[in-house]
């Protein structure tokens, strides 16, 4: 569905500046259809991909004319090809001078950078353009090395294309196409200063193509100083609207929370745990390898060669469960990923929804699990009204059948992973996690007695020992 003078979106409608001015092309029903090159058309057979998801029916034609495009497609549906396609044939034939590319795709995360260069690789090699990914926490020398040797195509971060640029290792004058993906939640971590510095030095009269699951308020300072007359598509509902996505909010006693996560992570199958901080994660994964379940952490305190590993792992099923941070929010595909579980709830409703668009992707089911406790159940109120959808509420505990029902979960092994000595089995007796992440007593988390049992403990034998002695 074609919107020419506003876009919908799941928190209200973005403004158009003016009306559409130029006729818009009518979506395909096929890449047949398309004036794609016969090397992509080829590639695509090859790969198994018939058909068009609708965010690519809708705006492949515009996009491939040239038109400036703003898309809000959900996560998993397709959005990498509706603006990768048109800028590899709109490029193919050209040949980049060294250190100046000719088509840009900026994007929020490292990880959604070697996803989307991996995901157009095989029609770039087709078409025989050079592509070279820009990201931190990998080799600069490196980076440098490949826009020196040319490519056409640069995927990149904000942050190391400023850095690069800074130091006149890329140039952006040539630069005739650029996608801004995933464009608001580079304006919300603070990215806005860079993509407009990358923005005002390409070319002028360059093709700009903004891509997001949501795209809201955030970005219209973008839309209005960047795009000229640009065609805009909403084609997907909201995470929220899909109807093979099953949202659940489970209600949980606090000193219980650790238990169920436990036994959740301990599920057939792989499981995607959120938590709020980077500490958090690193706990609650030691825990879990010490339960005997196939677990690792990803968050930005990670070397980007230890989390492309981990996600390496995790899409081959090596790995059982992911504990991340809101850095596996956005971009982040894995294929039959049927089981989101928010342990630290999100704080708005775009966290929400980006949490819940890695699962039920591209047309599969899947899950949405939120722990809450009593105490944060009017803001979950809130939250999941502002994002539009409508949960089932559960109470449960540790070791209940309703939530093996929900989420498949079970108790652990209990055989540690990385030796040592086994974690203590989760109990409801235990003292809340603060959040999975840090507990004033070490021996409250692990299911022994409080501080002040300990002290009185203490207490008593010392008075005990004094008795003996006067005694002797």
């Amino acid at each position: 569905m074609n919107h020419p003078d506003r876009l919908g979106t799941s928190h209200g409608n973005l403004a158009r500046p003016e009306a559409a001015l130029t006729p818009t092309v009518s979506p395909v029903a096929s890449f047949a259809d398309l004036e794609l090159p016969a090397e992509v058309l080829r590639t695509l057979t090859e790969l198994g991909v018939r058909e068009p998801f609708p965010i690519q029916a809708a705006t492949l034609p515009n996009a491939l004319a040239g038109r400036d495009v703003l898309g809000r497609g959900r996560t998993g549906s397709g959005k990498t090809l509706a603006f990768g396609l048109p800028l590899l044939a709109r490029t193919a034939g050209r040949r980049a001078e060294p250190k100046q590319p000719l088509a840009l795709i900026l994007v929020p995360t490292r990880e959604l950078a070697q996803q989307v260069a991996e995901a157009l690789a095989p029609y770039a090699d087709a078409l025989r353009l050079r592509m070279a990914t820009v990201v931190g926490g990998t080799s600069i020398g490196r980076q440098t090395a490949a826009l020196r040797d040319g490519a056409e195509v640069v995927v990149a971060t904000p942050g190391r294309l400023h850095d690069l640029i800074e130091r006149r290792a890329c140039h952006l004058g040539r630069v005739r196409i650029t996608v801004l993906d995933e464009a608001d939640q580079m304006c919300d971590m603070g990215f806005l200063p860079q993509v407009t510095e990358a923005l005002d030095q390409v070319h002028r009269d360059g093709q700009r193509m903004l891509f997001s699951a949501t795209l809201d308020h955030d970005v219209d300072q973008l839309v209005r100083r960047y795009l000229h007359d640009p065609v805009v598509h909403s084609v997907d509902p909201s995470a929220g609207a899909v109807t093979t996505m099953d949202h659940h909010v489970l209600v949980v006693h606090g000193p219980d929370r650790y238990a169920v996560t436990t036994e959740i992570a301990a599920r057939d199958g792989r499981v995607l745990l959120f938590l709020d901080t980077k500490h958090a994660v690193d706990q609650l994964t030691r825990h879990l390898r010490a339960s005997g379940v196939h677990a690792a952490a990803l968050h930005s305190g990670k070397s980007q060669p230890q989390r492309t590993r981990t996600l390496a792992q995790f899409k081959t099923g090596q790995l059982t469960v992911l504990v991340a941070t809101n850095v596996a929010a956005r971009g982040l595909h894995v294929d039959d990923l049927d089981l989101v579980v928010n342990v630290d709830p999100p704080t708005d409703p775009k966290d929400y929804l980006h949490r819940a668009g890695r699962t039920a992707r591209a047309g599969e089911s899947g899950s949405v699990v939120t722990l809450v406790l009593s105490g944060q159940r009017r803001e979950m109120s809130r939250l999941i009204a502002g994002a539009g959808i409508e949960p089932t509420i559960t109470k449960v505990r540790s070791g209940e059948a309703e939530l093996s029902r929900i989420t498949g979960a079970k108790a652990p092994s209990g055989t540690p992973l990385d030796g040592g000595p086994a974690a203590p089995r989760a109990k409801n007796t235990n003292a809340p996690f603060r959040g999975l992440g840090t507990s004033k007593d070490a021996s409250r988390g692990a299911g022994g007695k409080s501080r002040k049992a300990n002290e009185a403990r203490k207490l008593a034998e010392a008075r005990k020992a004094a008795r003996v002695r006067r005694g002797n």
